[in-house]
C-alpha cells in the first residue's frame, strides 16, 4: 500500500481510513510531511475539522540534539520563494476537536539516540543542518525522490535499509510503540461507537500504524484519498 508518493511533478500523500467490520468506529490517519505547501496543510485541517478526536505527533519539552536533528526541515521554508512552510506553523488544529499527544519527551527521545555508536549519533547531528541547506537551496525540487516515498513495504533499497537499521529504530522505535498503546486504549474504551479519531504522525510513523492496529485489533484500510503535498515550480 502506497503512503507517500512521489512523481516527476508532484508528491501526495494517502490519508487511509481504516476499520474494522460491522463497526462504526474508524481511524483516518494523515501521513505528514513536516515541510510542505500551505496549501496541503490547509487541506488537512478542514478534514480534521469532521473528526471527534485528534491523535497527534510532538516530542514534549526541548534538548539541543533533538532540536539539531529538526535543522534538516527548519531551513527550507524560510527562503519564501520555495513556496513552502513548516508544519508547525502551517497546520492550526481545530479549537473544537480534543487533542491527545502520547509522543515522547525530548528528554526520552535523546535517551534512545544516544544508544546509538558515537560515530553514527556524531554524523546525524552534523548531517540534519546540511541537509537543511540543501533543502533550502534546491527548493520543492529536493522533495521529487522516490527514497522520499513511503509505502508499508519499502520499494526502493535506501528506504529498505532505513526501515530496518540501528537509526530507525532509535529515532522511531519507543515513539511507534507509545502511539500504539495509546491507539490501544482509544480502541477499547470506545471501539463500538460511531466516533472518527485522526491519527496526525509524519509519514515515516505510517507503517507501523498500519500494521499495528491491523494486527492487533482487526482494523483494515477501507478507503484512501490523495492530497497533493507540493506541485514544485
Amino acid at each position: 500500500m502506497q503512503i507517500v508518493e512521489v512523481t516527476g511533478y508532484a508528491v501526495r500523500s494517502a490519508v487511509i481510513t481504516m476499520r474494522r467490520t460491522g463497526k462504526p468506529f474508524e481511524f483516518v490517519i494523515f501521513p505528514m510531511l513536516h515541510v510542505a505547501s500551505p496549501t496541503f496543510y490547509s487541506q488537512v485541517r478542514l478534514r480534521l475539522r469532521e473528526c471527534d478526536l485528534i491523535v497527534v505527533e510532538g516530542i514534549r519539552g526541548r534538548s539541543a540534539g533533538v532540536s539539531a536533528l529538526t535543522l534538516a526541515y527548519r531551513f527550507a521554508p524560510r527562503r519564501r520563494r520555495n513556496g513552502l512552510q513548516e508544519q508547525n506553523d502551517g497546520l492550526l488544529l481545530p479549537k473544537d476537536v480534543p487533542v491527545i499527544n502520547p509522543d515522547v519527551t525530548a528528554a526520552e527521545a535523546l535517551t534512545e539516540l544516544k544508544t546509538l555508536p558515537r560515530s553514527t549519533y556524531l554524523l546525524l547531528m552534523v548531517a540534519a543542518p546540511v541537509m537543511g541547506l540543501v533543502f533550502a537551496l534546491r527548493g520543492p525540487r529536493a522533495f521529487l525522490d522516490e527514497d522520499l516515498e513511503v509505502e508499508d513495504l519499502p520499494s526502493t533499497l535506501r528506504a529498505e535499509m532505513m526501515a530496518d537499521n540501528e537509526v530507525e529504530h532509535a529515532m522511531m522505535g519507543r515513539r511507534d510503540q507509545r502511539l500504539l498503546d495509546a491507539l490501544g486504549e482509544i480502541h477499547t474504551e470506545r471501539g463500538d461507537e460511531p466516533l472518527r479519531v485522526a491519527i496526525v504522525y509524519g509519514a515515516g510513523h505510517v507503517p507501523a500504524i498500519v500494521s499495528g492496529l491491523w494486527n492487533r485489533y482487526g482494523y483494515r484500510p477501507r478507503e484512501a484519498e490523495w492530497l497533493t503535498v507540493l506541485i514544485p515550480s
